[in-house]
């Protein structure tokens, strides 16, 4: 998750101090993703030396900030905005580590361990639908966006998970097969 960009983003529309940044960000992404408010002015602090934001005293008393992007900043905002995402190397997933290690070791059941974490993703996937059965489309947006990435995720999860099991169901039967002599 790009922090910078992100700040970029919510600065683009309006001025903001670094706990309205906080909060901003939060409500934006339907607070999957808490942030801790020092992230946030170690990553001003990073955009201000890049020339990407300027600080002017906020109009509010006492020691406050307001940050401004600046036409830099933007410039390097609509090129996040027009680059697509790669996952080029994939992000680690704990999941996938898991499995693989697991299908790597000879003294470890890993049907078992797909079988629980299928169990465990359906039932994840049950409550994200229920979620957005219950969530209103005029008042949640970013919630309902998010819902739909998790839903997709989960049941790419278990797809994956599903291959999995026929590719060590085939590799198991090409070793029995190997062992009787076929």
């Amino acid at each position: 998750m790009s922090v910078r960009n992100s700040l970029l983003a919510i600065l683009a529309s309006d001025p903001a101090h670094g706990y309205g940044l906080k909060s901003s960000f939060e409500e934006s992404t339907a607070g999957a993703w808490p942030l801790n408010v020092g992230q946030v002015y170690t990553t001003l602090g990073r955009l201000e030396r890049d020339g990407l934001v300027q600080a002017e005293p906020s109009e509010e008393e006492g020691p406050r900030q307001t940050w401004r992007i600046t036409d830099l900043g933007r410039e390097v905002l609509e090129e996040w905005y027009a680059s697509p995402v790669t996952s080029d190397p994939p992000a680690r997933d704990e999941l996938t580590l898991k499995v693989l290690l697991a299908a790597a070791g000879d003294d470890v059941d890993v049907s078992a361990i797909i079988h629980k974490e299928r169990t465990a993703t359906m039932e994840r996937l049950q409550q994200l639908t229920r979620h957005k059965q219950k969530a209103d489309p005029d008042k949640e947006l970013p919630w309902l966006l998010l819902l739909d990435a998790l839903i997709l995720k989960a049941s790419a999860e278990i797809n994956w998970l599903d291959l999995c099991e026929e590719r060590l169901e085939h590799r198991a039967q090409s070793k029995d097969g190997g062992a009787d002599g076929r």
